[in-house]
């Protein structure tokens, strides 16, 4: 499978690289097919950019053997990458996500290490910069996202040295004594270092890329910045290919921009009646409890599912939550069911909750509401406006964008989010209860107190994360990450 011809290919003065499109092809029982528009943050905080500079988006369309011309959508150039069947697995199913996400992610479950998903890794990677080089333009800046594609920016800067190269990784970079069990690990830290901007969820991962740098290349860092030689002493070869303004190294920006959503979007659905009536509903589909406490999460060994299924299944068994008055509504969202770990794990998770079931449910009532499934949004954002209590219990977590969209759902003024501090979202949701998830005890007294705390505690708290939520959305996200981005840009080339 070949990446879309240079001369076939229109040109942009932006580009976007992810693994996925911002479109998902649906194809309909008669065969018919059509592209629909994917929500998302990152769709949302982008389109305004793409369309104003005449943007392009490369990334994959989600099913394998799909090789398509690029085309036009909602104003957005779209420009897919095919993937074969094999290239799923090994890539994507393989290295992606059976290599580098449980390694990334604290090793949380073993990484597996196999060369040949590594090879496909490598294949896939020159494939998506070999696309964005064909649709930029002339000094175009080109932004690529996430652990998928982390060779990309050096593939790139290689091949077209006028482009201004930003990167972000919207998952943790771990600390160098966990990174350094990947056999390719510098390999991925020469890819990341094509790029004139880093970007990370929080300063922790910031400074573990620098010291990855430091302790694999030996190049100098200072703050956020790195300096990259234009000879790389260690290989003898020059590095990233030619440089822009002829200096003897080229400053790299490594440094966090805390992603987040469009908070005022979440707030508007909030506010509409039929929505609020759906909350409503849900709360007299489960038996009108006094308190309901909800988990929304990607069924992932990541996001402490069972230990939070632990420590309500020993309130409940302690009889300090009655059955009859609290109610935890857990919404696991099917995610990459072809892996094994996620095929264990969700068969644990149904265990205990059919155990908890069993043993402490009564005819008309059940300690919890398992939903193995996803709703759109108008459903999830019901789901937060009935909710009492939000659980954030991931073990590690980039950001979480659950937590932020709880709180700009809260119009009201009310809830109490118990958050994880092992999730970026509780560097700036500090009026979260925040919570380690290991510490079963620690996380049964939260919950207690967040069920009993007094509504004027829960008005403040929930007004200052909405603050911050709304001060701090996703445009302004983008546009801070772009703003440093062309900078660096502009002064490499000077």
């Amino acid at each position: 499978m070949t990446a879309p011809d240079a001369a076939e290919t229109e040109l942009h003065s932006f580009v976007v690289v992810s693994n996925r499109l911002p479109v998902d092809r649906v194809v309909e029982p008669d065969g018919s097919a059509y592209w629909s528009h994917s929500p998302g943050g990152l769709v949302t905080a982008l389109e305004p950019v793409m369309r104003r500079n005449d943007g392009a988006w490369v990334g994959w369309a989600g099913l394998p053997d799909l090789d398509i011309e690029p085309f036009d959508s909602d104003g957005i150039h779209i420009v897919p990458v095919p993937l074969s069947v094999e290239e799923v697995r090994d890539y994507y199913e393989g290295f992606s996500n059976d290599t580098l996400w449980p390694l990334y992610h604290d090793v949380i479950s073993h990484p597996q290490y196999h060369r040949e998903w590594w090879d496909a890794y490598v294949r896939v990677n020159q494939r998506f910069a070999d696309a964005a080089a064909a649709a930029s333009a002339q000094d175009a800046v080109v932004w690529v996202q996430d652990y998928q594609l982390q060779l990309v920016p050096k593939m790139l800067r290689e091949t077209r040295p006028d482009l201004t190269i930003g990167f972000f990784n919207h998952i943790p970079f771990p600390p160098y004594g966990i990174y350094s069990q990947l056999p390719w690990r510098t390999q991925i830290i020469e890819g990341l270092l094509g790029a004139d901007v880093i970007g990370f969820q929080r300063l922790a991962d910031a400074n573990n890329f620098s010291r990855a740098v430091r302790r694999l290349k030996g190049f100098p860092t200072r703050g956020t910045t790195i300096d990259v030689p234009l000879i790389d002493e260690s290989q003898g070869v020059r590095a990233h290919g030619p440089i822009k303004g002829g200096k003897p190294f080229r400053t790299v920006i490594a440094r966090q921009f805390p992603i987040s959503i469009d908070a005022s979007d979440f707030e508007e659905l909030a506010r509409r009646p039929e929505i609020q009536e759906r909350a409503r509903e849900i709360r007299e589909e489960l038996g009108n409890p006094k308190t309901v406490i909800l988990g929304v999460d990607r069924l992932d060994y990541t996001k402490g599912i069972g230990h939070r299924l632990k420590a309500f299944g020993e309130l409940v068994a302690e009889g300090k939550v009655p059955v009859e008055e609290v109610t935890l509504v857990q919404v696991a969202s099917p995610s990459r069911e072809r892996v094994d770990a996620y095929r264990q794990l969700r068969d644990e998770i149904e265990l205990m909750v059919g155990r908890i079931n069993g043993d402490h449910g009564t005819i008309g009532h059940a300690p919890i509401s398992y939903h193995h499934t996803s709703y759109p949004r108008e459903e999830m954002i019901a789901l937060y406006l009935a909710a009492d209590v939000m659980l954030v219990t991931a073990l590690r977590d980039g950001m979480n964008l659950v937590a932020k969209e709880y709180a700009a759902t809260r119009f009201d003024e009310d809830g109490v989010l118990v958050l994880s501090e092992f999730a970026g979202a509780s560097d700036e949701l500090k009026r979260a209860l925040l919570i380690n998830p290991h510490d079963i005890d620690g996380l049964k007294d939260s919950i207690m107190r967040a069920v009993q705390m007094p509504r004027s505690e829960r008005r403040t708290r929930m007004r200052a994360m909405r603050r911050r939520v709304f001060d701090n959305d996703v445009a302004k996200w983008s546009s801070a990450f772009l703003e440093v981005l062309t900078a660096n840009g502009r002064k490499a080339s000077s």
